[in-house]
């Protein structure tokens, strides 16, 4: 029997193949990847969610089994006489004789408090998957002080030199937001791309978690579409630069259903192999660059809006997740306080934007950051739906979600919930924003041009509701003028209607 003298953890969301770790094949390390109903519990994830981080954390320990490496890999079944991870590890340490334990952060704090209190020698280490090293995030944004994602983006662009001439951005100016807000005409609906899929086993894990009474939100096929390996990540990063990148920033804001292809468009999906570190933000965006430097069908507006993605929006919501965890655990700066309506776990509801983003979320464990944004998110911010509950749910549904990058957006840049520590005003809007950007309206059960009759877009009236019930709230934003300049034109009375439409939807959301 092997001596090992070191532990080391390997959580599902740290299948990094180039980390330093590995370099060096040592027969007295001992490399832990575990299935733990711990994971299973806390929120109740998407059925997709959990058989795509499983069987990467299997295919991961595969790889280092074949690399020459000392690999325990636990399933379920294995893990089931364990409390939790502590009880884990302190146990396997004591059964094999083991003197130290090392770990690599983990990007949530409740698992970074949970190792950091193990009663054992511990050796922690970093991911070594970020652009900006966990140390200096104090010389970038402070504690509870709102900072700006702009400025933010653009220190990142000159210190790592992407996208640059010197010290000037390529294009001539750091920002091509504008270009990119097209919605599909009927012409670009036919020219939607077919989506790169996978067929990843997965029953024997489904099997388990059938087995073990894991409640599951959502679909999952036998066969998983998801990458899981490090090798189906690349392609799915090749596929997107070849085929999607040169459309993707003009459409990135831009949805619709009336296409086989509307849940995949022209995003590239690599947010679950980016955020189980299968993929780096450095190789991504080395690819997406020389794929524009060597396609004149791809221009600066296009590149732009990714490297934003992934340098500016990514790094930017890590930094302020650590800088302001414990408080965003708490906040509710508008103090709401409603459920969330039944249709969140079935999407049976009668306004088809919802309809749309929701049933999309549970059929595949995804949806683009615009259906998050302004669709559901939008709906949670206008109703009051009580934060917890929608960092729950966001939490549990997409197949990308771990709290670093779930809870910021959540509860600062969907619900506002930090009064402005993420963004400078709320994302809220009427469903003329929904109507511009998506062909949803047309096919809906409501008329998005009304506002108070029968059939009116719930949203219209939300809106203003919102608007009007946390005016004081918003104190002297001046990004806040223009809305409350056109609700004071309106005559009190027809004031007065919307409110009282909107008081009867918020009564029955429920039944939207």
């Amino acid at each position: 029997m092997t001596q090992f003298r070191t532990l080391r953890l390997i959580l599902g969301d740290q299948l990094n193949a180039s980390h330093t770790w590995y370099q060096q094949k040592r027969d007295d390390v001992l490399y832990l990847l575990a299935e733990l109903n711990q994971e299973m519990t806390y929120v109740r994830h998407h059925k997709q969610k959990v058989a795509a981080f499983f069987a990467a954390m299997e295919a991961f320990a595969n790889g280092l089994k074949q690399a020459g490496h000392q690999v325990l890999h636990l399933d379920l079944d294995a893990t089931a006489e364990y409390v939790d991870l502590p009880d884990l590890i302190q146990k396997l340490m004591s059964e094999h004789g083991i003197e130290q334990f090392e770990y690599q952060r983990p990007d949530e704090l409740r698992l970074l408090n949970q190792l950091r209190q193990m009663p054992c020698s511990l050796m922690e280490y970093d991911t070594e998957h970020f652009f900006l090293p966990f140390e200096e995030f104090d010389k970038y944004i402070k504690p509870q002080k709102h900072s700006k994602l702009e400025f933010f983006y653009r220190k990142l662009r000159k210190r790592f030199d992407i996208l640059m001439n010197g010290d000037e951005p390529r294009g001539g100016q750091w920002n091509f937001d504008a270009d990119n807000r097209k919605s599909f005409k009927k012409a670009d609906i036919a020219q939607i791309p077919e989506p790169l899929l996978f067929a990843n086993p997965v029953a024997p894990i489904l099997e388990r978690l059938e087995r073990h009474e894991v409640k599951t939100l959502g679909t999952c096929e036998e066969h998983l579409l998801w990458p899981v390996t490090r090798a189906q990540s690349k392609a799915l990063l090749q596929h997107f630069c070849k085929v999607c990148l040169p459309k993707f920033g003009h459409f990135q804001d831009a949805m619709t259903c009336n296409s086989e292809h509307s849940w995949s468009l022209y995003h590239s999906r690599i947010s679950f192999a980016l955020n189980a570190k299968m993929l780096s933000p450095q190789q991504v965006l080395d690819s997406a660059i020389i794929a524009f430097e060597n396609d004149p069908e791809i221009d600066i507006a296009q590149i732009e809006g990714f490297v934003r993605q992934i340098l500016g929006w990514r790094e930017f919501v890590r930094v302020v997740y650590w800088q302001n965890a414990e408080y965003y655990r708490e906040a509710n700066y508008f103090n709401a306080s409603k459920s969330l309506p039944s249709y969140f776990w079935d999407g049976d509801t009668k306004m088809q934007c919802m309809k749309q983003s929701i049933g999309q979320s549970l059929d595949f464990a995804y949806a683009h950051h615009i259906q998050r944004l302004m669709i559901t998110g939008n709906f949670c911010l206008l109703a009051g739906i009580e934060p917890s509950e929608v960092d729950d749910w966001y939490l549990g549904i997409y197949i990308d979600a771990i709290e670093w990058v779930e809870m910021p957006n959540t509860r600062g840049m969907a619900l506002f919930a930090d009064g402005g520590l993420f963004a400078s005003k709320p994302y809220a809007g009427s469903g003329a924003y929904i109507n511009r950007m998506s062909d949803y309206c047309k096919s809906c059960h409501y008329n998005v041009k009304e506002k108070v009759t029968e059939d009116a877009c719930p949203f219209n009236s939300l809106y203003w509701h919102f608007m009007n019930r946390n005016r004081t709230a918003f104190g002297n934003n001046p990004r806040m003028t223009m809305p409350f300049r056109n609700w004071d034109k309106m005559a009190q009375e027809q004031q007065d209607t919307i409110l009282n439409h909107a008081d009867g939807l918020l009564e029955k959301l429920d039944q939207l």
